[in-house]
């Protein structure tokens, strides 16, 4: 996979903890860069992690299904971009507060990596390796993160729906890429 093509990945994944880490800065009340960094790490951890676990169990299955793959990594990654863009549109609220607690923040971490889960399935199916594209989503989600954090202190909430649309606009379009390549067109 191009280096351009991971980070665009990267990029959409990171959306959901980007939406949740402006939150978290809206409702910490004085944001430090200890802050930033404890955000930060745990959504960068668990993006960088999910697509690993999502890689291997793919992968289990990739003899029976390697004739559909390419179908498989488009569903998985358009259903995820849609869901992405059908929450950003929503009106319901994120209920995000200042806790930092382990408990929390576990549960917050594994919600905003779900989608990383499923695109690791997707990339199995592609064949190509898993290491370097989750070194990539948890570093590029940890460095989004840490923005976030800082943007909601800042800002306030102005740019987390809209991140999660182009977020969930940039996984449908690498699904499509994948459909596309794999039958030739481009």
């Amino acid at each position: 996979m191009e280096l351009i093509t991971v980070l665009l990945l990267a990029v959409g994944l990171a959306m959901d903890a980007f939406a949740v880490s402006i939150c978290k800065g809206l409702a910490v009340r004085k944001v430090t860069v200890r802050t930033m960094v404890i955000i930060g790490l745990w959504f960068g951890v668990f993006q960088g992690v999910m697509p690993v676990i999502g890689y291997v169990a793919g992968s289990a299955f990739y003899d029976l299904i390697s004739d559909y793959d390419h179908w498989i990594a488009f569903i998985l990654l358009f259903l995820i971009g849609v869901n992405m863009i059908r929450e950003a549109l929503s009106d319901e609220e994120e209920g995000v507060d200042d806790d930092l607690g382990f408990r929390t923040m576990l549960l917050l971490a594994i919600a905003t990596s779900i989608d990383a889960l499923a695109v690791g399935i997707s990339l199995a199916m592609t064949g190509d390796g898993i290491v370097e594209p989750a070194l990539v989503i948890g570093v590029v989600t940890m460095i989004i993160s840490m923005c976030g954090v800082w943007i909601g202190s800042r800002f306030g909430d102005r740019y987390g729906k809209k991140a999660e649309l182009v977020g969930g606009a940039i996984l449908i379009l690498i699904g499509l890429r994948i459909v596309l390549e794999h039958t030739g067109i481009i």
